[in-house]
């Protein structure tokens, strides 16, 4: 490296986001993730031996992962690349493997390899790098945002380790906030710059776990914000607000987060809890879910879940898919909301999903029985004459439009799949069929 380069470097690192120099550089500077970087963890003890095997780092933005892998350049012996899977191509992972195949040669050294966004590499990409990784030419070290198990090749999956990063708690974020603001040499230290602790517990919460944002919000307000007459900045509640308009969602419409979210919503419908519901709802609505998709998952909890207990929750969820392709948003959310209340507060019944799995599965393990003589079609042409429909009883010319009669092949007679709950209008659907002598509990 020439003089000019090296002072454009130097340059670089001065000014770059304030995120970005408070890096740490060792692994006890390392705030959070302590469920995988503690003493007694297997991830930092191999860090600290310099054993590293392959492995990929998971886990929303700003929990630290690129800054491990920092860390990890920073400690190993080994030879360290780095490539970033938004604009790496096919001859930037040749000219990789090359050089770590002379490091392996000629030194005996071993080379990791750092990929951020991996997910980003397509299928053929990923399988370029498999044999490199399995034969030991690099150590591969992931970085990606998305599920593995969804992105990742599972070939490469089964040679690493996934360490799943989890956002930073709030004690972390404002640990990260005072050491920006009192370091000197690669924070804010130098700006004698303060923050009340409403303003320091506002950021550390609204920053949803994720440090770069808060710690771009601390320096935006650092930087724009006058001295007092002390000489002293200060970052109030009032300053903290306007550098972080919108709290940061974690929400991904193709990935983990987006499975999650939709789980725990139907979860909480299911529970009979509509403050849960209309709370998840709101969180996919502000993330920008697709609202017929919303709607669908309504109409499946409301048959799935409430069934007959309410007949009344499908009809309500099926308008409200209606009313939303009709509306779209923002009028949407208030048609959702009330679908989504109303099938959280039904009485609860999963008696349709039950009986056809229970039908389904037995239609799966035995033979396609034949179906009664009595309840075949006789119209068509020919059937009357095979006796296709004699003896059928017809149901209305009975008291109470019921008899006795037989439904099922004769070799599934006697077989139950429809159970009627003790819930709702199911209750009285049950007590009904009591009263004619006919058990469906």
């Amino acid at each position: 490296m020439n003089l000019l380069d090296y002072m454009g470097e130097q340059k670089k690192e001065k000014e770059a986001p304030l995120a970005s120099r408070l890096r740490p550089v060792r692994l006890e500077e390392v705030v959070g993730q302590q469920h995988i970087i503690g003493k007694d963890k297997m991830l930092y003890r191999a860090i600290k031996a310099d054993k590293l095997s392959s492995i990929l780092f998971y886990g929303p933005p700003g929990t630290g992962k690129t800054t491990l892998a920092k860390v990890i350049a920073g400690t190993t012996s080994a030879s360290f690349l780095q490539l970033n899977a938004t604009s790496a191509g096919k001859k930037d992972m040749e000219e990789v493997v090359v050089k770590a195949k002379e490091n392996l040669g000629a030194y005996g050294k071993k080379t990791i390899l750092f990929i951020d966004e991996i997910h980003r590499f397509n299928k053929g990409q990923q399988d370029y790098l498999l044999p490199f990784v399995e034969d030991g030419t690099v150590v591969l070290i992931g970085a990606t945002t998305e599920n593995p198990y969804f992105e990742v090749n599972g070939a490469l999956i089964s040679r690493s380790i996934i360490f799943e990063l989890k956002p930073l708690g709030m004690e972390d974020i404002k640990t990260l906030i005072c050491r920006a603001l009192e370091d000197a040499d690669r924070g804010l230290g130098s700006y004698r710059a303060g923050i009340d602790d409403d303003a320091l517990e506002f950021l550390a919460d609204v920053s949803g776990g994720d440090a770069r944002t808060a710690l771009n919000a601390v320096e935006l307000g650092v930087l724009t914000t006058g001295r007092g007459e002390d000489g002293r900045i200060r970052i109030t509640m009032e300053v903290a607000q306007e550098c972080i308009q919108r709290r940061t969602l974690r929400y991904d419409k193709n990935g983990d987060s987006h499975y999650d979210t939709i789980s725990a919503f139907i979860k909480s419908m299911r529970g009979s809890d509509p403050d849960a519901a209309v709370y998840y709802l709101a969180r996919m609505l502000y993330a920008g879910e697709d609202i017929t998709f919303i709607a669908r998952r309504i109409m499946i909890c409301a048959a799935e879940d409430v069934s007959n207990a309410d007949p009344q929750a499908l009809v309500v969820a099926v308008s409200a898919a209606q009313a939303v392709e009709r509306l779209g948003m923002p009028e949407a959310r208030i048609v959702l909301a009330q679908a989504a209340a109303y099938v959280a507060c039904a009485p609860k019944s999963n008696s349709a999903i039950t009986a056809i799995d229970e039908a389904d599965r037995f239609i799966r393990t035995h033979p396609d029985y034949r179906i009664p003589v009595h309840l075949m079609d006789s119209h068509y042409k020919g059937a009357a004459k095979l006796g296709h429909g004699a003896g059928y009883l017809y149901a209305h010319d009975f008291e109470h439009h019921y008899v006795d009669q037989q439904y099922l092949p004769d070799e599934v007679k006697g077989e139950r799949f429809y159970r009627l709950s003790d819930s709702g209008y199911e209750k009285m659907i049950r007590e009904h069929f009591e009263k004619m002598g006919i058990d469906k509990g």
